[in-house]
């Protein structure tokens, strides 16, 4: 009878833990699961796999995580189980387990209200970062009430379910609780050998994907994909022909190759326009998609201020963003550059020195400048753009007189433009011209901002949106009434898109930003329909400036690419996608390669097509050859020729 059996009566509790875990992570799953909404179908086979393959992964979580109270039954005496120090340090471990089991389901709760995903590598990315992170959560949620609630709920919970969480009896044999450990220990292992956080991705849902992981385990498995070789993971060509074709991709009217060496990118770019030096003042706007603007046909709009500076600005109507992270977007916007798989080259350990907008700039005569209304040690902007030919100032030179509004991450947008406004004057006044890239930060969660500005109630995105638009049209108005307002040109688009989840792994819908380029007298208004990506802004905007200059971009002026060669380059940090109208090529570690359907405009699954070889081939050119050429220091400003770095195998894979 198993009831009375020794070893059952000794790890009775880590029976109750391991079910008090499986019954707490398929509740949080359908909880999960009922927010989602029409994301996952009312069908029985899409919630059998969600629910069976979550099984799955929530016992081979609670084998981790019942570690520390299989081994402390294994090793604790039997004498010791009546002993009153030793029965009350169990039960502490025990207790604490549940607290940490209740607090993970609601922290999981709160990151997929945000990213409708499970633990990620934002999650992971997050954790670096703690003041910010743990400031935001302070500033969005009752922190206090719910730790208090999560507390009591387990306190409550361990004394109720007493009499199934108290080990009793002598336990058994030493050997017998050895043969259970090892058991355990053995699971454990081999579960970590055939199983991976990829392997649930199956349906065509990503929700439903998502929804069949389990938090935990999605954390660590990101984790160990925070640096992710495109060699080892990632479906390669032999080099040189990488090279040939990304240089046929890039071959455009303006652009003369610099040498015949095959795998150097370097052109000299001749515009037939006059230069002219104006200045530049690119505003990326946190978190803006494309759909909250009129403009982008969203009725009501959210953007005002923005529509009505449409009919005088060059509109972009099929702009793709790279990424789903700040520093995804100000990759692109400053290096033009695919979005390489795992960190984004802003974090990435020997990334200074680059070739970057700021470095034609300043090979101009122009000062250079990052603006960011919060403090930029945060996903190591700082460093990054001081680095790379930029002056830097963020929050911490704002005077709190000056301030009338904050929270963890950053200063009301007002605020930004303020300051940067003061720099525009100073450099004015010296006879510099100057290129300024700001990142606001108001629209982003708490979604607090100064009140008076509006009839919008606060942390809701809906108003922080509403504000962030009034604040770029005060900005405009005050800029009118600066002398350098006539000779500036005002680039206003998005870091990234609100939302990044969807039915498809790679929702094209969740990467449209929008993007005005505003300068009366300067740039005719119009609009351009054709699709461009965002490493393609800095070549584009070089190229309504006139400038001439010697490029590394990856990304071009797209009013000199020739039809049939509109792309986009959009990504996660797992996840490579190539897009043009009709397709969008999916790269995948394990050297995954699929050609889906893209679908605009709304979140529908994405099916797969038949496979095209030559636009797998495009796609993997771009990607292998940017993850090769940082990794072997040719993105510098001043770098060694291609053929004297470190060699790698060419072979095909």
């Amino acid at each position: 009878m198993i009831g009375g059996h020794p070893l059952y009566e000794r790890f009775r509790p880590l029976i109750w833990l391991c079910a008090t875990f499986l019954a707490l992570s398929a509740l949080t799953r359908l909880t999960l699961l009922l927010a989602t909404g029409q994301g996952v179908p009312l069908s029985i086979g899409s919630w059998s796999y969600t629910f069976g393959v979550g099984f799955g992964y929530d016992a081979l979580t609670c084998v981790y995580f019942a570690a520390p109270v299989v081994l402390a039954l294994w090793l604790l005496p039997s004498r010791w189980l009546s002993n009153r120090r030793a029965r009350a340090a169990l039960d502490g471990l025990l207790l604490l387990s549940t607290v940490a089991m209740l607090f993970v389901a609601v922290s999981e709760w709160t990151f997929w209200d945000e990213f409708q995903s499970r633990f990620n590598f934002i999650a992971v990315d997050y954790l670096v970062y703690t003041t910010e992170v743990i400031g935001n959560i302070r500033e969005s949620y009752p922190v206090f009430w719910i730790l208090s609630g999560v507390v009591a709920l387990s306190i409550g919970y361990f004394l109720l379910t007493r009499r199934w969480n108290r080990a009793t009896g002598s336990g058994g044999s030493f050997f017998g609780r050895s043969v259970v450990a090892a058991a355990w220990i053995a699971t454990g292992l081999l579960g970590t050998w055939l199983i991976s956080g990829e392997l649930k991705d199956r349906t065509d849902n990503q929700y439903v994907n998502e929804l069949a992981g389990n938090g935990i385990y999605q954390f660590f498995s990101a984790y160990r994909s925070a640096s992710l070789d495109y060699d080892r993971f990632y479906r390669s060509l032999p080099l040189p022909q990488a090279f040939a074709e990304l240089r046929e991709q890039l071959a455009t009217p303006d652009a003369r190759f610099v040498d015949d060496d095959p795998m150097d990118i370097a052109r000299d770019i001749r515009n037939a326009a006059p230069e002219r030096k104006l200045n530049v003042v690119l505003i990326s706007v946190e978190s803006l998609s494309a759909d909250y603007s009129g403009t982008y046909g969203r009725k009501p709009s959210l953007t005002p201020q923005l529509d009505a500076l449409t009919p005088d600005s060059l509109l972009f109507a099929q702009l793709y963003a790279s990424g789903t992270r700040t520093v995804r977007g100000l990759e692109a916007l400053s290096l033009s550059v695919p979005p390489t798989p795992g960190e984004s080259i802003v974090k990435r350990p020997h990334n200074e020195g680059l070739f970057s907008l700021a470095t034609v700039f300043n090979g101009k005569g122009y000062v250079s400048q990052f603006l960011y209304g919060g403090y930029g040690a945060f996903d190591d902007m700082n460093h990054f753009f001081g680095s790379n030919g930029y002056e830097v100032h963020d929050r911490s030179q704002i005077p709190e007189a000056a301030i009338h509004q904050a929270n963890i991450w950053g200063v009301a947008d007002e605020d930004l433009y303020t300051m940067a406004m003061g720099e525009f004057d100073r450099a004015h006044a010296a006879g510099k011209p100057f290129f300024a890239h700001l990142m606001t930060t108001s629209n982003h969660r708490p979604y607090t901002f100064p009140t008076g500005r509006g009839p919008w109630p606060q942390g809701k995105r809906e108003s922080a949106v509403a504000y962030t638009d009034w604040a770029i049209g005060d900005f405009i108005r005050r800029a009118r009434g600066k002398p350098w307002f006539g000779d500036t040109v005002f680039v206003i688009t998005a870091d990234h898109c609100a939302s990044s989840a969807g039915k498809a792994e790679l929702p094209v819908f969740r990467y449209h930003i929008p993007m005005w380029v505003y300068s009366p007298g300067n740039i005719p208004p119009g609009r351009y329909d054709r699709m461009l990506g965002q490493i393609d802004i800095p070549p584009t905007l070089l190229g309504l400036l006139g400038m001439d200059y010697r490029s590394e971009f990856y990304g071009a002026d797209v009013f000199q690419t020739p039809p049939g060669h509109d792309r986009a380059l959009i990504g996660t940090y797992q996840l490579l996608g190539y897009l043009n109208q009709d397709r969008l090529v999916e790269l995948a570690p394990h050297r995954k390669v699929d050609v889906v359907r893209p679908a605009y405009g709304y979140d529908q699954p994405q099916p797969k097509l038949a496979f095209d070889s030559a636009l797998a081939v495009r796609a993997i050119s771009y990607y292998q050859t940017a993850s090769y050429r940082f990794a072997h220091g040719l993105m510098s400003a001043e770098r060694p020729s291609a053929e004297n770095a470190v060699a790698v195998p060419t072979g095909s894979r």
